[in-house]
């Protein structure tokens, strides 16, 4: 017998700004947080927009504040925080070589080890890099540990920071949006642009919480991860590698297609990628894929990259305990080749039960999370 892995603490930061409303309220507006990078120096980038937070501090700092939020809304003790491991999602470009040298951290696992420290967390720390799947791997790894009973809870984090490398590296490759906009599923729709996001989730066992007389706000109910191999960069237009994962994911929920009530998708507004997250979506849900109500909160705060699991999984979250659908931002017109249920603009309030967080990476890796209602 397995144990319900709920929700009961969380923290986000965005472009939107730092606590878990600010963000909530943009994505339910749909109002996008891009603006021209003034961090560093673009140079001569072909596109110069972003979603970042204007006083962002470094990585470490703006980690350890989320973490600390998380757990106080968890309502953790001194005691619970020292038997609770870390899992962190993070990457290793410019913002960790800064904090480096600022002596806060050795890479993505030292940062790790460094940020349970200070936090008053268990010893034990994991570090996570498979780029943009990183968030939603923790994720799944924290829930199939306390759900089998290795662990009563864990925290877990992503943290990323728009910084000069991996807006060069994006911009180089022709995959950010020149016209300044992410436009996820839409005619017309240019590409990617990148955003902050740091998120801290505590996930903890039925048992566990209901001896603390912890509230919960959702429930992690199922995870699945799949992966396809088709090529370095692009996705399988099939969707073959995303439409596992998902099906493996409502499999450990026990919860049926039809039953999905949103989806958060990947959605990074580029053309090769959303048309192969539609097509996994029409093979995974079958025909409950065109009534099912679909948006990208990237669209809104743009994509955090290895912390994109975790961003929009607290976002996903919020959303189901608000009642709101996130809109999807920036949408112009359907384009047939993904042609889905897109939340265009703001819904009235309704009972969501169960929705699914999706996430895919370059090499192939697929991710998907199944979110429900507490």
């Amino acid at each position: 017998m397995t144990e319900a892995v709920l929700v009961t603490g969380v923290a986000v930061a965005t472009a939107a700004g730092r606590g878990a409303e600010a963000s909530l309220a943009a994505v339910l507006a749909g109002r996008p947080t891009f603006a021209e990078v003034r961090r560093f120096d673009c140079g001569a980038s072909r596109t110069r927009a972003a979603a970042t937070l204007p006083d962002a501090r470094s990585l470490a700092a703006e980690l350890r504040e989320a973490v600390d939020t998380a757990c106080r809304d968890g309502g953790l003790g001194a005691a619970d925080l020292a038997e609770t491991p870390l899992l962190l999602a993070a990457g290793t470009g410019t913002t960790l070589r800064r904090a480096d040298r600022a002596g806060d951290t050795a890479g993505a696992a030292g940062l790790a080890t460094r940020l349970a420290e200070r936090c008053g967390l268990a010893g034990a720390a994991r570090a996570y890099t498979a780029a943009c799947v990183a968030g939603s791997s923790a994720l799944a790894e924290a829930a199939s540990m306390i759900a089998y009973g290795r662990l009563e809870r864990a925290v877990v984090a992503g943290g990323f920071l728009v910084d000069a490398d991996h807006q060069a590296l994006f911009d180089a490759g022709r995959a950010l949006a020149d016209d300044g906009q992410v436009r996820p599923f839409s005619r017309g729709r240019r590409g990617m642009l990148l955003g902050d996001g740091i998120a801290a989730v505590v996930l903890e066992s039925a048992t566990a919480a209901g001896r603390r007389a912890a509230t919960a706000r959702g429930r992690l109910a199922g995870w699945g991860r799949a992966g396809d191999a088709y090529h370095v960069c692009q996705p399988d237009p099939a969707g073959a590698g995303l439409a596992r994962a998902i099906t493996r994911a409502l499999s450990r929920a026990g919860v049926a297609g039809g039953q999905i009530d949103y989806v958060n998708a990947n959605g990074t507004g580029t053309s090769y990628a959303d048309a192969a997250e539609a097509a996994a979506l029409r093979v995974a849900l079958a025909d409950h894929a065109d009534a099912v109500p679909v948006s990208s909160t990237k669209s809104v705060h743009g994509h955090a990259l290895e912390a994109s699991g975790v961003v929009e999984f607290v976002i996903t979250v919020l959303a189901l305990g608000a009642g709101r659908l996130p809109v999807n931002a920036g949408f112009v017109a359907p384009d047939d080749d993904c042609r889905l249920d897109g939340v265009v603009r703001a819904p009235a309030r309704a009972e969501l039960r169960h929705a699914l967080s999706l996430n895919f990476a370059f090499g192939g890796a697929n991710s998907a999370l199944v979110v429900s209602a507490a």
